[in-house]
């Protein structure tokens, strides 16, 4: 009899569990309470390591080594790639050397600078943190740890210990000035992927996320759509360019022209960069955002979640005078899964 209710009782649990969300059903298992702050420690650490890189579990210094993670490697989304045999650099997009920001004042292209929160450094200082209070780094990490926690599910978000994204719902906006190719999402994408993969999760959850993000962000001209709760139909392509594949539903005469980004600093009739983000040039960074940890931030550009980002992976590179660290670099291989993830 004993025997039969433990079986029972473990059935129960396994048919609770597999009705749980992605989100809740991975705090869960790695943080045991499902609670709001756990949830948003959770996508605290998904995402910082699809950034820079593995930094945590067997990869990780200190306490760092405490954390899960490092199951597999995880080179970030800011390290030099490869993708379908196309060279992959998304670094430009973050580090301000490319006019590829919306400015929230002007709605014109701007560079910003997403590294001025102390790059990886600061989020291997304390493994949860986007990076300094108050900088455009902290903004945009804070609104996709907001943005992919609504998008996977968390039932706590919006709830105590989860804030609410606060950023900008249209994608296909946000990313207008970047121009991406299908090999740069898909990149991206990857990455997303095999950090979640580096905490354990399954090649089923993991291919479902990814379908996810490929369906709403990486075919070009796709119909309106709602990805997060409470949220209007908007447009959500990330993935414009030629080498994207055409949604079936394709609406793009609703889309904004893709425009490829200039290099930040040079002048109107100067040739931007090519579509692998290979160019590397110099330039100042935008208005700052505010954000703390937890919170979402304003500013030119930052509400976005993908586009214009943090630190890279590499081991020590030196971008636009700041300082960048991870604990990864060796390989090469932005990559992935995901969307937006372009989350």
């Amino acid at each position: 009899m004993q025997f039969k209710n433990t079986f029972l009782a473990a059935v129960a649990a396994s048919g609770a569990v597999a009705q749980m969300s992605i989100c809740d059903k991975y705090t869960t298992a790695l943080l045991k309470q499902n609670t709001g702050a756990n949830q948003y420690t959770l996508l605290s650490l998904l995402v910082n390591t699809a950034v820079i890189g593995n930094y945590t579990g067997p990869s990780g210094k200190g306490a760092n080594a405490k954390l899960p993670g490092s199951k597999v490697m995880v080179p970030g989304i800011l390290a030099p790639g490869m993708y379908g045999g196309e060279q992959v650099n998304l670094l430009p997009y973050f580090n301000g050397k490319l006019m590829s920001t919306v400015s929230d004042s002007t709605g014109m292209a701007t560079s910003m600078n997403f590294l001025d929160g102390g790059g990886a450094d600061t989020i291997i200082a304390n493994a949860t943190s986007p990076g300094t209070a108050g900088s455009n780094q902290a903004a945009l990490l804070s609104h996709l740890y907001q943005y992919f926690g609504a998008a996977l599910g968390c039932t706590q978000y919006g709830k105590m210990g989860f804030p609410t994204y606060a950023g900008n719902t249209n994608m296909a906006q946000v990313h207008k000035y970047m121009d991406l190719t299908a090999a740069q999402n898909n990149y991206f994408i990857q990455q997303v992927g095999l950090a979640a993969t580096s905490f354990g999760a399954s090649m089923s959850d993991v291919t479902m996320v990814a379908n996810l993000l490929n369906k709403t962000f990486n075919y070009r001209c796709s119909p309106p759509a709602a990805v997060l709760p409470s949220a209007p139909k908007q447009l959500q392509a990330i993935c414009q360019a030629p080498s994207c594949p055409l949604s079936p539903g394709a609406t793009c005469d609703a889309y904004p022209a893709a425009v490829m980004p200039k290099m930040a600093g040079a002048s109107s009739n100067s040739s931007s960069t090519n579509s692998s983000g290979t160019a590397m040039p110099s330039g100042s960074s935008g208005s700052s955002g505010s954000g703390s940890s937890g919170s979402s931030g304003s500013g030119s550009g930052s509400g976005g979640m993908s586009g214009s980002s943090t630190m890279s992976g590499s081991p020590a590179s030196s971008t636009n005078g700041a300082s960048v660290k991870g604990l990864s670099g060796a390989a090469i291989g932005l990559a992935g899964l995901v969307a937006a993830v372009a989350l």
